[in-house]
């Protein structure tokens, strides 16, 4: 990491070094990425929500059951300097392989520069979701897709 970086970016790396660490601990199967949609750079992850610490899912209204998907979506500016996080529109939804949608409520979380979009959605053992989210801001639109298999924990 440069010292460049912006907080937002560093509050980011430190949450997801921390997060990585307990997925490391505990070995499950993390859907993780970083693309590059138009003039953004969106990085994501997908897990089962019992990975997520008791007070941390408290703290974000969050839910913890082993047929629960939590995922976690944070957009930068590409092209400005230090990548700022963004505030976008951001919905979307889980697909089943019976092709049976079920929507994403995203809740905006803000601290300090940093902002990032959480959501949940139900998942049977061993299922694979197909996630299609749209990002949104000043006219511009764009799909992110990916695809994780969930195990019960």
């Amino acid at each position: 990491m440069t010292s460049s970086m912006t907080s937002s970016m560093k509050y980011f790396a430190t949450i997801l070094t921390g997060l990585l660490l307990v997925l490391m601990v505990s070995a499950p199967v993390v859907a993780e990425g970083v693309t590059r949609l138009g003039p953004w750079e969106v990085r994501y992850n997908a897990f089962n929500s019992t990975l997520l610490r008791p007070e941390m899912a408290s703290q974000y209204n969050l839910q913890r059951s082993e047929y629960l998907a939590t995922l976690n979506i944070v957009i930068f500016a590409a092209n400005k300097p230090g990548k700022p996080a963004q505030q976008v529109d951001i919905s979307g939804y889980a697909m089943n392989p019976l092709s049976q949608q079920q929507p994403l409520n995203f809740q905006e979380v803000i601290e300090g520069e940093a902002v990032y979009y959480l959501a949940q959605t139900r998942f049977t053992n061993a299922e694979t979701l197909r996630f299609f989210i749209t990002i949104e801001q000043d006219g511009i639109q764009e799909q992110l897709t990916f695809s994780e298999t969930f195990m019960r924990h």
